[in-house]
């Protein structure tokens, strides 16, 4: 019954008014609250920041999440909503709730058919974590598309509750060629308070008007990252759905749903390496 989109403006403007003592005190609360480390970030000084945005996508020191060497690597700091296999083209969201590819994918049902029965992960970045996403393994860019949305929370009550979450919220679906595994998709998910979404090579992705779907594509531009190399960030948090097609990944054994991960650790392997 809350008003998400009034409460969610409010809070970006918040969270982006200059450095004053008012946002010293945010930050320093915000920290207390979360029990936020931040003997991990690369400027663990609360009191230099400029605004709470600056201190919310603030990058890691050197070295604090080394890459793994297997084929992928998890790519944010969170905990496990859900994976597994895509069941033909419905992704578990939570126990008596699924949605589609098509419709994660704001109805692309051609881009869809490339996952059906591959593999998905949804990862949940709580406040307190690190808050910017990172590739899973090399990728060139192929296309991104803004899908407007509701902006529910979707932290793990909420995903237990609200049928077809991560397919009706705001999204920013971004699609990679792997040139060992082949295409592959990261979904990044709006929620409530988030301020907005932000790529590396865009920015902040807010087209206007902001009720419909508006799609960019890099077939002329060489727009490459590496494993783990920065591709975005959350400007207050949200979730990460990956796709992957069949037979691309197998998923690391000790990876469970509610299961904490860490941005650099092996998240899984292509079968039979």
């Amino acid at each position: 019954m809350l008003p998400k989109r009034g409460l969610t403006a409010f809070a970006g403007r918040i969270a982006e008014a200059e450095k004053g003592n008012r946002t010293t005190r945010l930050i320093r609360w915000f920290v207390a609250r979360y029990a936020v480390d931040m003997s991990e970030a690369r400027n663990p000084d609360i009191a230099s920041y400029n605004s709470f945005n600056a201190f919310f996508t603030r990058p890691l020191k050197a070295g604090a999440r080394p890459i793994t060497e297997a084929d992928f690597a998890c790519p944010v700091d969170g905990a496990i909503s859900q994976l597994g296999a895509i069941d033909d083209h419905h992704i578990l969201q939570a126990k008596g709730h699924s949605f589609t590819t098509t419709e994660l994918l704001g109805g692309d049902s051609a881009l869809a058919a490339e996952f059906r029965n591959g593999s998905f992960a949804n990862l949940y970045l709580s406040p307190r974590d690190y808050h910017r996403i990172h590739m899973p393994c090399d990728g060139r860019l192929v296309s991104m598309t803004y899908v407007p949305g509701a902006l529910f929370s979707v932290n793990p009550t909420t995903a237990r509750g609200v049928p077809n979450l991560f397919a009706r919220n705001e999204r920013v679906i971004c699609v990679f060629e792997s040139p060992e595994h082949g295409p592959f998709v990261m979904v990044l998910v709006g929620a409530t308070i988030v301020g907005s979404m932000a790529t590396v090579w865009h920015g902040v992705v807010k087209p206007k008007p902001a009720n419909r779907i508006r799609q960019w594509t890099y077939a002329d531009q060489n727009i490459t990252l590496e494993k783990g190399e920065e591709i975005g960030r959350f400007l207050l948090g949200s979730t990460v759905v990956m796709l992957f097609r069949p037979d691309t990944i197998t998923f690391s054994a000790d990876w469970a749903p509610e299961r904490s991960v860490r941005l650099g650790e092996t998240m899984g392997h292509r079968p039979g390496s």
